[in-house]
């Protein structure tokens, strides 16, 4: 390290006592800066990069249950368009009836601590927001049923493991409603995807009230963090390898987005920071142990 030197060759005493202030500095005083930090931290995660979502039905049963809480990828879409089989979270069109019960208006400490959940992104959801599997792309032929009751994509069964309780056969196809497992062949419109949840018999979904824009995607849900017992992967499943290959590119079909700089360099300032800080910083070691 450079020093500055007195004319003696003696170290100026005014930056020996300034450096030793700021060495000295107690954790009760930086304590408010990092729980500051923190919190800035977790709102930037939250708006640009991961988000905890609750979920509030049953509707993709029996892969998450209510109450489970799902980690969300909110960046991969920036870069690529959603794929087959992978469980999205997204805004419902004004088509979308809401999947979340009205709730009592909350006091001051319920609305305080509810807005304080939405920016580090572990409240309940809004009653726009919901979480189905992607089935079919832009371009892709979606119907059911087969021969065996199954949906097709492009002509090809997808055989659905993750599908615990399916829509009765016998009940006519209703665009109006999802009660039917059938539905008559729908071709998904440029810039848009179809989903559907995996509890079939009470999934409200792009059957009955139409695919979803990719613009109105939020993220891909690609853990289960809880409850602990719960903690696993939510992989795309095999069935949708054997679609034949991808939708034909449309073109109105939406192109991939630029990836957004802001989070990164937003956390630069906050890194510069915590890099002061005593709770942070390196300590040499004086020998190997």
């Amino acid at each position: 390290m450079v020093q500055t030197l007195d004319e003696d060759g003696t170290v100026d005493p005014w930056r020996r006592r300034a450096r030793r202030t700021r060495r000295q500095m107690p954790l009760w005083q930086e304590l408010p800066l990092l729980l500051v930090v923190a919190f800035c931290l977790a709102v930037l995660i939250r708006t640009f990069l991961l988000q905890a979502f609750f979920i509030p039905s049953g509707s993709m049963e029996d892969t998450l249950l209510v109450g489970d809480r799902v980690l969300v990828n909110k960046v991969v879409y920036d870069v690529r368009d959603p794929l087959r089989g992978e469980v999205v979270v997204f805004r419902g069109t004004d088509r979308w009836a809401p999947q979340v019960d009205e709730q009592p208006k909350p006091g001051v400490a319920g609305r305080l601590g509810r807005t304080v959940g939405d920016l580090v992104g572990v409240s309940r959801p809004g009653e726009k927001d919901f979480i189905k599997r992607v089935i079919g792309l832009p371009g892709d032929r979606v119907k059911c049923c087969d021969s065996q009751g199954r949906v097709t994509v492009n002509g090809t069964p997808l055989n659905e493991s993750y599908v615990l309780r399916d829509s009765p056969l016998d009940l006519p196809p209703n665009p109006a409603e999802c009660r039917s497992r059938r539905f008559d062949e729908i071709v998904v419109p440029p810039g848009q995807i179809f989903v559907m949840g995996d509890h079939r018999e009470v999934s409200q979904d792009a059957r009955c009230q139409g695919p979803v824009p990719i613009d109105n995607v939020v993220g891909r849900a690609f853990m289960v963090v809880w409850p602990s017992s719960r903690w696993s992967a939510l992989s795309v499943p095999s069935t949708f390898e054997d679609v034949s290959g991808p939708a034909t590119a449309s073109p109105g079909a939406t192109p991939a987005r630029p990836t957004p700089q802001g989070g990164v360099l937003l956390m630069l300032p906050l890194a510069a920071a915590l890099r002061g800080s005593r709770a942070f910083r390196t300590v040499p070691s004086s020998r190997a142990t």
